[in-house]
């Protein structure tokens, strides 16, 4: 599979000096990680090959430092918790693991959450569907992390923090594949969990998320439609969106892609909550997902077919441009047309100081929650089509 889709990934066109400022500052920190790095071992490069354990044991279960699914017992669940990066303290961030270990051979499929501490749907629908499965009538193997971002979870917040150099806000959703010996503790973690982990027992992943905080998004799937693979499964979802779009470099799905594991990325609607009526719209498409693969039997449920689907290969991003209250004049999923007006924003006298319009036709995939903006804040995503999308500008985060 080739590195980068036809279609070019399309956010990198968007705010160039600051991505530039970024990128060199980034290439700074891994130059002299690199430096610090250069004679110690490379563990990445020569994952241990088979299980390990630690010797540890953890609320009864044991704690692994690289995971191999065929070592498991065929026919059961199994509870581990995987050892990640080390802090200050010489002490580790744990992850959960799940493993659905199915009593005859298949397909292996990773379902990931909590990649970003703010977003609890992700979470509960990857439980909810590993709670549905019974090992004895599987074929092949389910493994489901739902903590991927311990330190962020804690907080409940979208990024780790990072205490390395002083306090930063590392947003893991741009680290991966990671590196060992990289110069954070994020890309070191998201090193240690892809090489150990995550790929080496994945023929399909899936990786959820949901909007961020301050911002609320719809029931939509992220995934290149031009691999026949990811098309196959985005489309037994039943949801109403699709954005046709291979997205940032760093994300996990794309990581999975880069060593031609297909993958994509469900988007359930707002952070910090459970969205008990979303929520099973994307259990159900996984569910028919893992019976697309053999992996578990019986006839399918709802998918893209039985549900009107829009289908976007950008986003639009509204920016506000003042401070002030945010009045959305269209809800999510609403169509707009070019021209039309979408939010008001009012000061603290009532005063309108700013009116926001779209400058494409397409339908709202997300909305600031938050009631207040500052100037440069997203205040709405319009998911549209672009007959270039690589020329297109695209939304921040």
């Amino acid at each position: 599979m080739p590195d980068k889709s036809p279609k070019g990934i399309d956010r990198r066109n968007l705010l160039k000096a600051s991505i530039a400022t970024v990128g060199a500052a980034a290439a700074a920190a891994v130059a002299a990680g690199t430096a610090n790095a250069q004679d110690a071992p490379t563990p990445s490069a020569n994952p241990p090959s088979g299980t390990v354990y630690t010797g540890d044991v953890i609320d009864g279960k044991k704690v692994v430092s690289a995971l191999d699914v065929n070592d498991l017992e065929p026919g059961k669940k199994h509870l581990l918790y995987f050892q990640g990066v080390e802090m200050p303290t010489g002490q580790h961030w744990y992850v959960s693991v799940t493993v659905a270990k199915g009593a005859k051979p298949g397909k292996r499929g990773v379902l990931t959450s909590g990649v970003h501490g703010d977003e609890m749907s992700s979470i509960h629908t990857v439980q909810a569907v590993m709670n549905q499965l019974d090992p004895a009538q599987m074929s092949g193997t389910v493994i489901a992390v739902t903590d991927v971002s311990s330190p962020a979870l804690e907080s409940m917040q979208r990024r780790w923090p990072n205490q390395g150099r002083g306090l930063d806000l590392i947003d893991m959703n741009r680290e991966w594949p990671g590196n060992e010996n990289g110069a954070t503790a994020p890309s070191r973690h998201a090193g240690l969990l892809f090489n150990r982990l995550l790929r080496p027992n994945a023929d399909f992943a899936i990786d959820f998320h949901t909007g961020t905080t301050g911002f609320e998004v719809t029931a939509f799937n992220i995934g290149g439609m031009d691999v026949p693979e990811v098309k196959a499964m985005v489309e037994l979802y039943p949801v109403g969106q699709i954005f046709d779009n291979h997205v940032y470099p760093g994300v996990l799905h794309n990581a999975f892609m880069d060593v031609g594991i297909p993958s994509f990325t469900p988007e359930i609607g707002a952070p910090r909550v459970l969205d008990l009526e979303m929520i099973p719209l994307f259990v159900e498409g996984t569910m028919n997902v893992l019976k697309h693969h053999g992996i578990v039997a019986g006839p399918m449920g709802r998918t893209g077919k039985d549900v009107t689907v829009f289908v976007g290969n950008s986003a639009f991003p509204i920016l506000a441009t003042a401070g002030g209250l945010v009045e959305h004049l269209v809800k999510l999923n609403d169509k707009v047309g070019a021209g039309q007006k979408v939010a008001i924003q009012r000061n603290s006298f009532g005063e309108v100081v700013a009116e926001y319009t779209s400058s494409v036709a397409g339908e709202i995939t997300g909305q600031r929650s938050d009631a207040m903006s500052e100037p440069g804040n997203p205040l709405v995503f319009i998911l549209f089509n672009k007959p270039k999308p690589e020329d297109v500008p695209v939304y921040p985060e």
